[in-house]
């Protein structure tokens, strides 16, 4: 028996997020992706096989690097050829980027260091067809500078309370920013692209979106950096801009070997 951790990519339009949902749906299953990718082993492997990833993601959000870790009753099967076995069993909108053997005790959520998204955002040119799954369009042109002023207020271990939704189930609204920032990018078909990069231990319930909706709403409409501030440190989610969309956000990345924080 091995502990697989798998690297997975996939476009959350499709799908009801990550975590599997029995019987959510009128007493019906909903398509998630770990039941998808579940599935995929049980014919794998011939039996159910339990995946377990390092966190959720909600309908609609995607992921460059979502991590996940299962264990494998086979000890013959190559791994280096676990990725082109599953994606043949996988839709389209779901790929194992890559599978690798990690020690028995290591689990993919509670080894996780910190988790980073990227929200892309676009802003003047209209987005292609092909693109427009995986941006929020905005009218105006964001004042990165101006963001990144905001931006920069969290850093460290701060109350994040009014950024979370409501059922948000956290013990705590406490979370360890590592760090948070705007720049700029060109897609792949030269659209120019405003990126926000968070980084922190973990996240509360559409927190990202959140603070993502906040920060371009303030921006249009002249918030002072210190209006952000306030707003923050108030702890009250209903001071807070309107929700991001779910378009634009990914998981982009879960690190193992950084500074374990307390959530």
């Amino acid at each position: 028996m091995r502990n697989i951790l798998l690297t997975v990519s996939y476009d959350g339009t499709d799908f009801c997020g990550w975590q599997r949902q029995d019987k959510s749906d009128g007493g019906k299953s909903v398509r998630t992706v770990q039941q998808e990718i579940e599935n995929a082993l049980e014919k794998l492997h011939g039996k159910k096989i339990a995946l377990h990833g390092s966190g959720r993601t909600d309908s609609g959000v995607h992921a460059f690097g979502q991590k996940a870790d299962f264990i494998s009753p086979i000890d013959s099967f190559p791994i280096e050829n676990y990725p082109r076995a599953m994606n043949a069993l996988l839709a389209h909108d779901v790929r194992i980027q890559n599978a690798q053997v990690v020690p028995d005790d290591f689990s993919a959520r509670h080894n996780a260091t910190s988790r980073t998204y990227r929200y892309f955002i676009s802003y003047g040119k209209t987005v292609p067809a092909s693109g427009s799954r995986f941006v929020w369009q905005v009218r105006h042109v964001p004042d990165i500078v101006r963001l990144n002023q905001m931006a920069s207020v969290m850093k460290g271990e701060m109350d994040f309370a009014t950024f979370t939704a409501a059922g948000d189930m956290s013990v705590s609204t406490s979370r360890y920013i590592e760090k948070a920032h705007f720049f700029t990018q060109q897609d792949v078909f030269g659209i120019p692209l405003l990126v926000f990069e968070i980084e922190a231990n973990a996240f509360l319930w559409k927190m990202v979106r959140s603070l993502t909706g906040t920060l371009i709403d303030f921006d249009r409409t002249g918030k002072p950096v210190e209006y952000f501030k306030e707003v923050l440190f108030a702890k009250d989610r209903s001071l807070a801009g309107p929700t991001a969309p779910p378009t634009g956000l990914f998981l982009y990345d879960i690190a193992y070997d950084g500074v374990r924080r307390h959530v």
